[in-house]
């Protein structure tokens, strides 16, 4: 293994990490904000990740924070994995579709929380076999367009000061 894909495997991991901790960190001790909304802290280190790892990147982050987060507290298959499952699998083919589209990064974010709330209430409606469970969907899209502006915002922010980091490690 060369220098650069250690590089890129140790920045893949970093990803990771952070993207774990922030999922766990706001379930445990953050919450949720509005009704059922979250911040969606993890969902920065996505739109971070895409930005200067690529795609096949993004989604291993994602996946590793769904399975890890929820191993990490206990609730691995459990209806709660398989509905942050489903947001996920919505908002990063929307993330990748919107990226390939060379789509601003708030306009993303939006989307992609949109997508992500969509997403879980599409799973909580096969989960349970309650397609009234659908109602709740405007409060969380209600919801889900603030937190997108936030994280966006902060993945703008994160992006634009570690682009010195970016340049000094060869990184796109």
């Amino acid at each position: 293994m060369n220098i650069s894909k250690t590089r890129h495997f140790v920045y893949l991991a970093l990803f990771s990490a952070m993207a774990i901790v922030l999922s766990i960190i706001e379930s445990i001790y953050i919450g949720p904000i509005f009704f059922m909304v979250r911040i969606g802290l993890a969902n920065i280190v996505a739109l971070v990740t895409i930005k200067i790892l690529g795609v096949k990147e993004m989604i291993i982050v994602n996946a590793m924070r769904v399975v890890i987060a929820n191993l990490m507290r206990g609730l691995i298959f459990g209806s709660t994995f398989w509905i942050s499952l489903g947001g996920v699998v919505l908002s990063s083919v929307v993330l990748i579709l919107l990226d390939k589209m060379k789509s601003s990064l708030m306009f993303t974010s939006i989307l992609c929380s949109i997508a992500h709330s969509v997403g879980q209430v599409i799973v909580v409606c096969m989960f349970y076999m309650q397609p009234r469970v659908a109602a709740i969907l405007p409060y969380l899209l209600a919801g889900s367009i603030p937190m997108g502006v936030i994280t966006g915002f902060t993945a703008k922010l994160v992006l634009s000061r570690i682009k010195p980091l970016r340049k000094e490690h060869g990184l796109n």
